[in-house]
């Protein structure tokens, strides 16, 4: 695999890094070096081999034998066509270097202070960086009413406490979700930022502080009182006063021409082939639009681990940088919670901050050690593959467990003493989805199931294989910790002891409410396909019994009442079994296109339960008639009856999730 990198003085460049077979790694030189020895290469393969090191990285050759061997296994595994790494170190950069292809159909390599990757949702460290330099300048209040700020529309007021600075930094607006109509290929249509928000914000659903709630269009919003105070767009405020500062000379919100050309083109690998992906760009820009190249990226790093300093020159007051880097907000002590903008971390009995961004066709990782002054930063040009866990976590752990590897007396010793496990089992509902639009569909794959297992301990599956199931036991009342003893899980309960809520060590924040029985996903399974069945059975045995009637020369000589419920219900049952199966063919497309706007296929296919709907509630009114003027054998009547209670049932569901009317 073709490598650029950019390393400290002291260390000799090694250019080409491939992959071989059984994922082991071979290294080797430039031109000059061609003819090495095979007793050298030896020597570079046992770097990767070594044993962990305690106390962080303090060789960068050692590191990068380390990350090479890493990075080849996970490119292969996971299909990244590139990737780039960078850490530092006591306000310096340790080492940096770029891996594969940032543009794989033109052999472009990546080049670590070249090559620029969307860093997605890492972009918010560098709105809330610019919010927290407006307030130390006394013209933004953290504890202000974002209202205070704000002309051009206003947050609903639908809770008396209102939404402020702080519950955006914090992600504890509690936010409803809105993915739809968020991106654009087409940059033209780019809309400023106060307007896109005045026509797409969405309705907030729980009290301020109440959870917390990972939202995109609330760290939109903080960027958007950046522009409203300061009086510049948005884009131009964060190059003024935190790039250009920083000599963050490759590093942009906006799609620059100038350095377009060197941005990592997105892929994602389906059908045992790559597939590439064209650029979108994000209306809510200051959640996740900026691009850079890792070795800006390191300059940003040092700052905040220098508390706002990079050399001689301070973007934030050290206290500022403090209060950023504090926990602001948690749901439990065990567990991390969230500073402003920041993540807080927590693995191999290290507190980190940091961040995590995923686009299509992009992935980003970038997190702080601040009591070893280290910081790290990952990205890569890749989806990757459905059903595989995400890389971030996984080169995450391996990571810290190389470099900070825990004691062996970090997992518990066993499960607690009185451990009623059963009552935790079940399943749970993260609340990052939409309650409001169409895509609350999308719940239904938000789920996290906890299962109990015979020696008192929990198995906990994460929703999509995000991570791979994992093992806990209780260590004390409502907590527990995994069986290898990274990693905290804790419930909360009622006044009743019944189990409410799950609160889970993950990034971000999980919380997540236990469900009841009607609302878990089988029990809406069964309620959509037992109304299916009952409306394939009228319209099969209606049509079925008219024609044996026919060809056995005794046409049904019911009543023009009778014709006509069975019209309307046959129709309406017909439509419902249209609409399901146009869902399922047209929804995994459709849902993937919603992210640009409601596709016109979608908008149609809309139209079908509508109608169902209107022409139940007419054979409803044949319901009582039906019985009253004897239509039908009682059998028909039943059946009837039935069709017309599968078919309110199903109209309920519909309405449940959103897919009764247009609710974009």
């Amino acid at each position: 695999m073709e490598a650029q990198k950019v390393v400290s003085k002291e260390e000799d460049f090694f250019e080409d890094l491939r992959r071989g077979f059984s994922m082991l790694a071979k290294f080797l030189f430039s031109k000059t070096m061609k003819h090495i020895s095979a007793t050298v290469i030896c020597l570079i393969q046992l770097f990767a081999s070594q044993p962990a090191r305690a106390g962080g990285p303090t060789d960068p050759q050692e590191l990068e034998a380390f990350v090479d061997s890493l990075l080849s296994e996970l490119v292969q595994e996971y299909h990244m066509p590139g990737a780039v790494f960078a850490l530092v170190k006591d306000g310096e950069l340790f080492f940096a270097k770029g891996y594969g292809f940032a543009d794989l159909e033109n052999r472009k390599p990546v080049i670590a202070d070249t090559t620029l990757f969307r860093v997605a949702s890492v972009s918010k460290l560098f709105t809330a960086t610019a919010v927290m330099q407006l307030h130390e300048k006394g013209l933004l209040n953290l504890d202000d009413d974002v209202n205070k700020y704000l002309t051009l529309f206003k947050i609903d007021d639908s809770f008396p406490e209102p939404v402020t600075v702080a519950n955006l930094l914090t992600h504890t607006g509690d936010f409803d979700e809105r993915m739809i109509g968020k991106e654009t290929p087409d940059e033209s249509k780019v809309v400023p930022l106060g307007l896109y928000l005045s026509k797409h914000m969405p309705p907030r659903y729980a009290p301020p502080w109440d959870q917390y709630c990972y939202s995109n269009h609330g760290m939109a919003l903080a960027g958007y009182l950046v522009e409203v105070v300061s009086g510049i767009p948005f884009a131009r405020y964060v190059d003024e006063n935190i790039f250009h500062p920083l000599g963050m000379n490759r590093s942009s919100f906006l799609r620059d021409p100038l350095l377009a050309p060197d941005i990592a083109v997105g892929y994602t690998f389906r059908d045992g082939s790559y597939q590439r992906l064209p650029y979108h760009y994000l209306y809510d820009a200051p959640a996740g639009e900026l691009n850079m190249t890792a070795t800006d990226m390191a300059r940003f790093m040092i700052a905040h681990l220098q508390k706002g300093r990079f050399g001689e020159i301070r973007i934030l007051k050290e206290a500022t940088a403090a209060e950023m880097h504090k926990r602001q907000f948690g749901h439990h002590p065990r567990l991390p919670g969230t500073g402003y903008g920041f993540f807080e971390i927590s693995e191999n009995n290290q507190r980190m901050i940091g961040h995590v961004g995923g686009l299509y066709g992009h992935g980003s990782l970038m997190f702080l050690l601040p009591e070893h002054n280290v910081g790290l930063f990952l990205a890569y040009n890749s989806s990757g593959e459905t059903g595989k866990p995400d890389v971030i976590p996984i080169f995450g752990s391996r990571f810290l467990d190389h470099y900070y590897p825990t004691g062996e007396d970090a997992a518990p010793n066993g499960p607690m003493r009185n451990s009623d496990s059963a009552r935790f089992a079940g399943n749970y509902l993260a609340n990052r989805y939409s309650r409001h639009t169409l895509q609350k569909i999308e719940a239904f794959f938000a789920q996290f199931r906890v299962e109990q297992t015979g020696d008192g301990t929990l198995t906990i599956h994460f929703p999509l294989n995000f991570k791979e199931p994992s093992k806990w036991v209780q260590i004390e009342p409502l907590v527990f910790q995994r069986v290898d003893g990274d990693g905290f899980v804790a419930f909360s309960e009622d006044r009743s002891g019944r189990i409410t809520h799950m609160f889970i060590d993950a990034i971000p924040i999980q919380y997540t409410t236990k469900l009841r029985w009607y609302q878990e996903n089988a029990f809406h399974f069964a309620i959509a396909g037992s109304s299916i069945l009952v409306f394939l059975s009228a319209c099969i045995a209606w049509p079925l019994r008219a024609l044996v009637s026919r060809v056995r020369g005794r046409p049904d000589a019911g009543t023009r009442g009778n014709r006509i419920a069975r019209l309307l219900a046959g129709f309406a049952s017909a439509l419902h079994v249209a609409f399901v199966l146009g869902f399922i063919l047209i929804m995994p497309k459709a849902m993937g296109e919603l992210y640009h706007g409601v596709p016109p296929v979608l908008i149609a296919l809309l139209c079908v339960p509508i109608l169902a709907a209107i022409l139940t509630a007419g054979a409803m009114v044949f319901a009582i008639p039906a019985w009253k003027h004897g239509y039908w054998s009682v059998a028909g009547r039943l059946h009837y009856t039935l069709v017309l209670i599968g078919a309110v049932v199903f109209i309920f569901f519909l309405n449940h999730w959103n897919l009764l009317g247009f609710r974009f």
